[in-house]
């Protein structure tokens, strides 16, 4: 995920080391934005309990889900519904490991790097979306292309594009990010600068003692009438969570 959803990272800013148009007419920092957007949304820890709908043409439905995460660095999210989807789940670790369990073969599978950039439970999202962890922050070069409002917010709009010696499949990705760090929207281009896909936030509210991005849909750019919604019911911050849930064996037997 990039649930959503779903968990990033931690940083040094190395001011000296950015170029000169990073930099907002007050100072503010692009790579330092992205910080501290991802950190808003996952907090230290956090528990989720929230739905996931995938639309098609001919067809759509609905999962619920629950999330665990410790920072960037480990994501457990669980399907309770409905019942032919019941019990899969997704693990991962802070080295961009990630390992997915079926119930129905009652196997655990680890995730390729071949497979990382496919189709996330049928949805819209990729493995790499929901892994992606500290990523952006250390493998991309961030730039503030521009302020804008909306909302009585200022809103920073972030060009990042890869490093050279980054194994990242996107050409560059752009963010617009409020003033309180909601991200606001997330477009994902090509290698030849074509628009794929865009991640939106539909409706922004308090929720764990902040504002908080609640419903976000993924689309892709040339798909009109395919999309996947992300739709947070519960959200619980800085939550104690045990090092146990982020385990092989609870991946499989579920102890939460």
């Amino acid at each position: 995920m990039r649930l959503t959803s779903f968990a990033r990272f931690i940083i040094l800013s190395i001011v000296a080391l950015l170029p000169a148009q990073a930099y907002s007419e007050d100072g503010t920092d692009a790579r330092n934005i992205i910080q501290n957007a991802i950190d808003h949304y996952r907090g230290l820890s956090s528990y989720t309990e929230m739905s996931m709908t995938i639309h098609r043409p001919d067809w759509e439905r609905t999962m619920s889900l629950r999330g665990w995460s410790i920072g960037g660095k480990k994501t457990l999210i669980r399907v309770t519904a409905p019942a032919r989807d019941k019990g899969n789940a997704t693990l991962v670790l802070d080295d961009n490991k990630v390992w997915s369990f079926t119930p129905k073969i009652n196997r655990v599978i680890r995730i390729p790097s071949s497979m990382m950039s496919q189709s996330w439970m049928g949805s819209d999202f990729s493995n790499k979306d929901v892994s992606r962890t500290d990523e952006i922050v250390d493998s991309y070069t961030h730039t503030l292309l521009r302020t804008e409002m909306a909302d009585g917010h200022k809103v920073y709009v972030i060009e990042s594009i890869p490093k050279e010696e980054s194994a990242i499949v996107w050409g560059k990705e752009i963010s617009h990010i409020r003033d309180d760090y909601v991200e606001l929207e997330h477009q994902f281009l090509d290698q030849e600068m074509k628009l794929v896909k865009v991640l939106k936030t539909l409706d922004i509210r308090e929720m764990g003692g902040r504002m908080f991005a609640v419903r976000q849909q993924m689309r892709h750019h040339e798909k009109k009438d395919e999309w996947t919604e992300i739709s947070v019911q519960m959200l619980d911050f800085d939550k104690k969570i045990p090092d146990y849930l982020f385990t092989l064996s609870n991946l499989r037997n579920p102890r939460e």
